[in-house]
């Protein structure tokens, strides 16, 4: 397992586990990352943050202090 912040842009990976508690957990799962859930890293930005990804059909930004909270494989 590893983090989605760490994962090469156009590689599709599947959630396994949300670390973090309260509303930072929430938040996230609120955005539809769930575990089981297909995710691809669209693109980043020039300095690394946020990056973009494709979600349940659709384009989401995420910080990478939040991508660090979601472990994949």
């Amino acid at each position: 397992m590893t983090s989605l912040h760490k994962v090469p842009i156009g590689k599709t990976v599947t959630v396994t586990k949300i670390l973090g508690f309260g509303a930072v957990k929430r938040r996230i799962m609120d955005m539809g990352i769930t575990k089981g859930t297909p995710v691809t890293i669209r693109k980043t930005a020039p300095l690394g943050d946020p990056l973009e990804i494709s979600v349940r059909g659709y384009e989401l930004s995420i910080r990478k202090a939040d991508a660090k909270n979601i472990l994949v494989e």
